[in-house]
């Protein structure tokens, strides 16, 4: 015999983990007193259980309960005499048996339990065969990498689905809980309670980015949307490190920030950092076009910046499942804080799942990224494109409906943000002497307008919070460097930023 087929022929002979006796003494328990019901009801259903016949009696008891009716020997008796579902078993004599087999009412749960455990090690059993057969070639179109977001993926769903068990928090926990959270934004530096964005005004509005939200950042191309994202990362890495250093200068950051980059390579998006921080234009950067004194300087701050606590991820076109467990991986390692995904219309969903159509896919991705949020406990911040509409429209500021597939995106967000930059549509509408027909009055009176609008707008734009489940809407402005693509604060008081 092959030495590799010998562990594999001796798994195939093992039976499958069931608990024939605790389902007879449950359906017994619950065929005579209805109450044990509310002990299981919650985590467990008809397919739990091993044997078919024990499933649809636990099926015909829940629905009549849940009707509000009763449900004991005698009802069930008339429902199941002519359907012929228990004759395999003795008929509807089995009833009476199953009540025989109770050991205990107060039991019940126990039973559940136990029910529900053997469940759940037979989808243990079934995945672990899936991979098995998967990795010997029965799926030709998935390579060894998908196979292994296949087998992730169907593990994170089982432990949605069936791990968790959910269940009450007593009020005085979470008032606690509660507590514990103002007295962070208390005592911190601007009262935020959340990770701070490095921004003023956002923090203010906001709080800071709290755990388990899913914030979406949208904006048409040219707004600025990974620059502002960039920046908040750069800003919550920033507060890591300056935390962290607070008592020991050598101390490391107790989490990082993760960028995950599927548009630009990581070394873009460092140019870009550096760019900002240096305040050297990128586009010189690249083209070489610089002097020894900016090159110094960036060198400098690249030294400066270098023991942020950031990881960049580049992998175009990742899917939720890989997304997910490198997550899990950073947090288990060195600790995750933040979440950033530049941009959501370029991910797929999780492999071996195929969805009907876009919007359906869109919705297992936010849908992911939510689930990802509440597990690991941390803010995810997911990027997305605006829909062409905007630009068909006189007033070009953003909407929710502009959202591409707007309805799952915005259902899931706990925030929606928009970047909106009036500088950028003035840009394309500058007065054109040819379209005054040679009446140089009529030019000169539109150009004059055009620049006291560009004037007002110049290095502005607007952060729009269109929707905050835990906090108020409204706008944020924000100052804008086109040259060094760099967001921060905007001061309304000197002149230098405004009237």
């Amino acid at each position: 015999m092959n030495t590799i087929d010998s562990p594999l022929l001796g798994l195939s002979q093992r039976l499958p983990p069931s608990n024939i006796q605790a389902e007879q003494a449950l359906l017994g328990a619950l065929l005579a007193n209805n109450r044990a019901y509310e002990r299981v009801s919650e985590f467990l259903a008809p397919d739990h259980f091993t044997d078919p016949v024990h499933g649809r009696i636990y099926q015909a008891i829940a629905r009549r309960i849940e009707a509000g009716q009763l449900a004991d020997a005698v009802m069930l008796k008339a429902e199941f005499e002519h359907s012929g579902v228990l004759e395999e078993v003795g008929g509807t004599a089995y009833l009476a048996q199953l009540l025989t087999a109770m050991v205990g009412i107060i039991n019940a749960g126990e039973y559940g339990r136990a029910i529900h455990d053997a469940w759940l090690r037979r989808q243990l059993i079934d995945i672990g065969e899936t991979v098995v057969n998967n990795a010997f070639g029965l799926d030709a179109e998935l390579d060894g990498k998908d196979q292994i977001e296949v087998a992730e993926q169907a593990l994170f769903q089982l432990a949605t689905d069936g791990g968790n068990d959910g269940g009450f928090v007593s009020f005085e926990r979470a008032l606690t809980d509660a507590i514990l959270v103002a007295e962070r934004a208390f005592h911190r530096a601007g009262h935020v309670s959340g990770l701070t964005t490095g921004l003023r005004d956002l923090d203010a509005k906001m709080g800071g980015l709290h755990p388990s939200d899913l914030l979406i950042l949208a904006g048409r191309p040219g707004m600025g949307k990974t620059a502002l994202a960039t920046k908040i990362a750069y800003g919550a890495a920033k507060s890591l490190l300056a935390e962290a250093r607070e008592k020991d200068p050598n101390a490391l950051p107790r989490a990082q920030v993760a960028i995950f980059s599927l548009e630009m390579s990581s070394e873009q998006l460092a140019t870009r950092l550096l760019s900002e921080e240096a305040r050297v234009s990128g586009d010189r950067i690249r083209r070489g076009d610089i002097v020894q004194k900016d090159f110094d300087k960036f060198v400098q701050v690249s030294r400066e910046i270098a023991a942020l606590p950031m990881q960049i991820d580049d992998t175009p076109a990742i899917t939720m499942s890989a997304l997910r467990t490198r997550c899990r991986r950073l947090k288990r390692t060195k600790g995750l804080a933040l979440v950033v995904v530049d941009y959501l219309q370029l991910m797929r969903p999780s492999a071996g799942t195929r969805p009907e159509n876009r919007v359906l896919e869109i919705s297992q991705i936010t849908q992911g990224l939510k689930a990802l949020a509440k597990e690991l406990a941390l803010p995810v911040i997911a990027l997305s494109q605006l829909s062409r509409q905007v630009e068909n429209r006189e007033d070009k500021r953003p909407q929710l409906s502009d959202l591409r597939e707007s309805g799952t995106i915005e259902q899931d967000a706990d925030a929606v943000m928009f970047v909106y930059r009036d500088e950028y549509y003035l840009e394309q509408k500058m007065p054109k002497e040819i379209a005054f027909e040679g009446s140089s009055e009529k030019f000169h009176t539109a150009m004059e307008e055009w620049q006291q609008r560009m004037s007002k707008a110049h290095n502005k734009a607007d952060l729009i919070i269109a929707k905050q489940r835990h906090g108020p809407t409204g706008t944020i402005p924000l100052f804008f460097e086109g040259e060094f693509t760099r967001f921060g604060d905007l001061d309304l008081v000197h002149s230098d930023f405004g009237d």
